[in-house]
């Protein structure tokens, strides 16, 4: 039987509180816990050894949404199933609730949040097991040890961020606020994202993320989701894209952002697509030259349980049913 570790709980019930608590801890030390989904599982593989946990559903902050003329608010505690079924966000940000209803099965979406999916913890083959598959092993650079089985003269944790709703968050140009005991700040969700497996976001000790806004510029704007993954269920990704275009007064595409998820540690937004797009005609010559474009910037490791080739194979098949999916829905 796996059991948890020894620690310490409270329950604070509001941001204030939240902060004052975590304020001068360390991030090894401290656990936030939303719906706990990927974090209890974790908890048991000794993945996460914290002294504390501080389990943020009392927070009713966090759990707001409101509408102004900068876009969609969303308190970080929104559970990925009223976002799927949200009718502001079906309509004005479709490829967001695709992507929310498409996190693993209905229980965990029912518990599971916007905020906890977009703080993932990284996944790899070499990390999401047992402390004793991990020991016999020699652990790896995200915990305990001190090489990568993945690239193994890697001197940076490769692992997966495996989050669903980041890659679309990054197409549409949302931003995250986040808050601590001295201010709070807002930034790109792009910018949210560093290369590195280990800690694979900004955020450092006594930060919290408060908010997503969905920006109003975004409304309306062609986009789409596409997952891959083993079953139709439950699992995470083997691939994600996440596309977000616009058309001028003549139909010609004015912009399109690419995001692809699952291969590393910060979802790749693929590059200079503006010489290949702008300009032209929506349609299979474009989408063909944008998927190769992503098949040559996006190469998938071993650092998850499935063949990279293939993954590989798949960037360029994803990338075109995400655009196709995305220009056939009305403006």
């Amino acid at each position: 039987m796996l059991t948890v570790p020894a620690f310490t709980w409270s329950r604070p019930t509001s941001v204030e509180a939240v902060l004052a608590e975590i304020a001068g801890t360390s991030r090894d030390d401290v656990l936030l816990v939303a719906g706990g989904t990927d974090a209890v599982p974790n908890l048991k593989h000794r993945l996460h050894e914290p002294r504390r946990i501080v389990h943020l559903a009392g927070v009713r902050e966090l759990r707001e949404t409101r509408e102004d003329e900068h876009g969609l608010h969303l308190g970080a505690l929104v559970r990925l199933s009223q976002i799927a079924g949200d009718a502001r966000i079906q309509r004005d940000y479709p490829a967001v609730a695709r992507a929310a209803s498409l996190v693993a099965s209905p229980q965990i979406r029912n518990m599971g949040t916007i905020g906890g999916n977009l703080c993932l913890d990284t996944r790899c083959t070499y990390y999401n097991q047992t402390f004793f598959w991990r020991e016999a092993l020699g652990f790896c650079l995200k915990k305990s040890g001190t090489r990568c089985h993945v690239v193994t003269q890697g001197k940076r944790c490769v692992a997966a961020h495996s989050s669903d709703v980041a890659p679309v968050l990054i197409a549409l140009g949302a931003q995250v606020e986040i808050a601590n005991a001295a201010a709070r700040r807002t930034i790109a969700v792009e910018d949210f994202f560093v290369g590195d497996g280990v800690h694979n976001n900004v955020l450092e000790s006594g930060d919290l993320v408060t908010r997503i806004l969905l920006p109003a510029a975004s409304r309306g704007r062609r986009m789409a989701y596409q997952k891959l993954r083993p079953r139709a269920a439950i699992d995470f990704p083997m691939l994600s894209v996440a596309v977000a275009g616009s058309l001028d007064a003549d139909g010609a595409i004015e912009a399109l952002t690419v995001v692809v998820g699952a291969l590393g540690a910060r979802p790749r937004t693929v590059g200079q697509l503006d010489a290949i797009v702008r300009g032209q005609a929506p349609g299979e010559p474009v989408w063909e030259a944008v998927a190769q474009a992503a098949h040559k910037q996006c190469r998938p490791l071993t650092n998850v349980p499935y063949d990279p080739d293939w993954r590989h194979d798949m960037v360029p098949v994803f990338v075109r049913r995400a655009l196709r999916d995305a220009f056939a829905r009305p403006a």
